[in-house]
């Protein structure tokens, strides 16, 4: 069951609870808090809903069910112990285009309730479709003491001053980096610290001043080679504040549901001989969207520095004077040989490591053979599919042995990753008859031995050696 998260204004539309135990109460209890008019139906009912009853806060009913109840409700909660109940009931109130909340079957209503951490006026909910609320109130547990009383506060500052900003910034994207500048800085401290009232008028002063950073940057940031739980903190930083994010190819879909809902996204991905934005392009780019005045995102798979060519947008981005940050990114071949079990290097096969690009500028796998071709070391190919058949013909032919064990790794690090083992002989036909598609890497050396002892992230795509 995937679930939309929305939260409905239920102040002046009446709710209806079948059910008086202690689901019903924690259900009736979030309903009274929303300002909701609620009658509630059961014959016996818990303590704290009489308590309500007697409040005057809701409307209880000590008797069965009727049909009738149904009449004019917005919202109909279920949650009585009675099963076959329940299931009536929630037949009857879909059919009547009610919204249904069922307590005993998250399947057979619309909506769910889902745990709610509050510092009012922000609210945050913790949903699971149903799969385990236990799970979900846990989760509300350990984000409570992680987010501090006084955001309600700060929240509710800014509510103040909202209709003011937005007529000394008419433009969306100065009036976000003024509140994020609020919000990180002194005014959000003020009111964590207590000093309301300094708060108010130190952003009343801020207002005055009206002064907006509008420098345009770009960041750099390593996007790694696909876990999203592999990015570094600033990274996240950087990409929840940018303006918008030219990327590439081998940026997961993971990480792409990081972005913001209203970031611009400009797709800049590469493939062997098919280019969506010529490089030369990506750099006048970047450089154009700065001089806007626009925080640019970067984003490129693994390492911006490693086979990325993050080292021309530098330069270009350095003779034109544009300011820029560099997130480093954990590259392809640590990430995706970690995932898949081998370790890169080893006391007891391999005292090197060497990346290698598969192909160069020209089209061609025209390498330094003779370094290559060693053993006890580690060779890494990055973009070497296509030139697998020659990379692995060249090694042999220039001294390794055609028993050498070798791995293709594709969607490394990722719940898609797949991994195939062979030797230097059979590599090229592995990659044939399993369709191995890029992204993928060639890992080769002794310690590709050592993934059949060392696996330990497991996916329905791997492949144990021939």
């Amino acid at each position: 069951m995937a679930s939309l998260a929305l939260f409905a204004n239920v102040a002046d539309r009446r709710c209806l609870v079948v059910g008086a135990g202690p689901v019903a109460a924690r259900k009736i209890e979030a309903l009274v808090r929303a300002g909701a008019p609620v009658r509630v139906v059961a014959p016996e009912a818990v303590d704290s809903i009489r308590d309500h009853a007697e409040a005057g806060r809701i409307d209880y009913q000590a008797r069965d069910f009727q049909e009738k109840d149904l009449e004019g409700i917005f919202l109909v909660v279920i949650a009585s112990s009675d099963a076959a109940l329940n299931d009536k009931i929630a037949e009857e109130a879909r059919g009547r285009g009610l919204l249904v909340n069922a307590a005993h079957k998250a399947d057979a209503g619309d909506v769910l309730l889902p745990s709610v951490i509050r510092r009012d006026p922000i609210q945050v909910a913790i949903c699971t479709d149903g799969a385990s609320p236990v799970l979900g109130r846990l989760l509300r547990n350990h984000l409570e003491s992680r987010i501090p009383g006084a955001f309600g506060r700060l929240a509710a500052l800014v509510e103040r001053f909202r209709g003011a900003a937005r007529e000394k910034f008419p433009e969306r994207r100065l009036r976000r980096r003024f509140w994020e500048a609020v919000l990180t800085g002194p005014v959000a401290e003020q009111v964590l610290d207590g000093r309301e009232a300094e708060a108010d008028s130190t952003l009343q002063q801020e207002l005055e001043r009206g002064q907006v950073p509008d420098t345009g940057e770009v960041y750099l940031v390593g996007a790694g080679p696909g876990d999203p739980d592999l990015l570094t903190f600033r990274a996240l930083r950087l990409i929840h504040q940018a303006d918008v994010v030219v990327y590439d190819r081998l940026v997961s879909d993971p990480i792409m549901a990081l972005l913001r809902g209203d970031i611009e996204k400009i797709y800049a991905g590469k493939e062997r001989a098919q280019h969506a934005i010529e490089q030369e392009s990506i750099n006048a780019l970047l450089v154009r969207l700065a001089r806007e005045g626009k925080r640019v995102l970067r984003l490129k798979g693994g390492d911006p520095l490693v086979f990325g060519r993050g080292g021309e947008e530098i330069a270009t981005l350095m003779e034109e004077g544009i300011p820029f940050q560099i997130v480093p990114g954990i590259t392809a071949a640590n990430g995706c040989a970690s995932y898949a079990g081998i370790p890169l290097t080893h006391r007891d096969y391999a005292q090197a490591c060497i990346f290698v690009t598969g192909h160069l500028k020209d089209g061609s796998v025209n390498l330094n053979w003779d370094m290559l071709a060693h053993p006890r070391q580690t060779l890494v190919f990055y973009m070497g599919l296509a030139g697998c058949p020659e990379i692995c013909k060249q090694l042999v032919q220039h001294g390794l042995d055609a028993s050498t064990p070798a791995a293709l790794i594709t969607r490394g690090t990722t719940p898609e990753q797949r991994v195939l083992t062979g030797t230097l002989e059979d590599l090229p036909q592995l990659v044939q008859s399993q369709d191995v598609a890029p992204p993928t890497l060639i890992v080769i050396g002794e310690v590709v031995r050592l993934r059949e002892q060392l696996r330990w992230f497991q996916t329905s795509g791997d492949i144990a050696a021939p």
